[in-house]
């Protein structure tokens, strides 16, 4: 049964094994990648750090940085096993507004086609409405059908397409 876990140098191996099944230098929404754009992840207490600095991302206490928003990171596990990644922003800037929206997330490659995005999205909305959130805009690339699936089956009303720096996006609000 999968669940939803903080990052955790734990998972290092693992989550490496899932980072080889991607194309190099693909984008994994929700995992928190931008925040080690050049980091050597192979590296344990580099690893260590990255953890840690996506949990910390969360506290309001904290500053994020220059076009950063606070942001809640899951991985998304079964045992020992990573499968994927999902984040929370807690509020929208003016980029995620048109492109990235409230929620982002990642599934590897090789455990796609079993429901973990439409599972993971639906255990992620009472985390928004507990952030105060009455309604959530998540985005996905025109042509992700199954992304869109996903968000369509945990209510998600198609507010437009829209054409970005970053492609065509379908952007969809859920109400919580």
């Amino acid at each position: 049964m999968p669940e939803l876990i903080a990052p955790t140098k734990r998972l290092q191996s693992s989550w490496l094994a899932a980072r080889d099944e991607w194309s190099p230098g693909a984008h994994q929404d929700g995992s928190g990648l931008r925040l080690a754009p050049d980091a050597d992840l192979v590296d344990p207490e580099v690893f260590s750090e990255w953890t840690e600095r996506l949990r910390r991302q969360s506290d309001r206490a904290v500053a994020v940085g220059e076009g950063r928003v606070h942001a809640t990171h899951w991985w998304i596990v079964e045992g020992d096993s990573y499968l994927g990644a999902i984040d929370l922003r807690h509020y929208l800037n003016a980029v995620l507004l048109d492109i990235g929206g409230h929620i982002g997330y990642s599934v590897r490659p090789s455990f796609r086609r079993r429901g973990l995005a439409t599972w993971a999205l639906g255990a992620v909305l009472p985390e928004a409405r507990a952030l105060g959130l009455d309604r959530v805009l998540v985005t996905c690339d025109d042509a992700n059908t199954a992304s869109a699936r996903s968000i369509e089956r945990n209510g998600g009303v198609l507010e437009d397409l829209r054409t970005t720096e970053a492609g065509v996006k379908r952007r969809y609000w859920i109400s919580l």
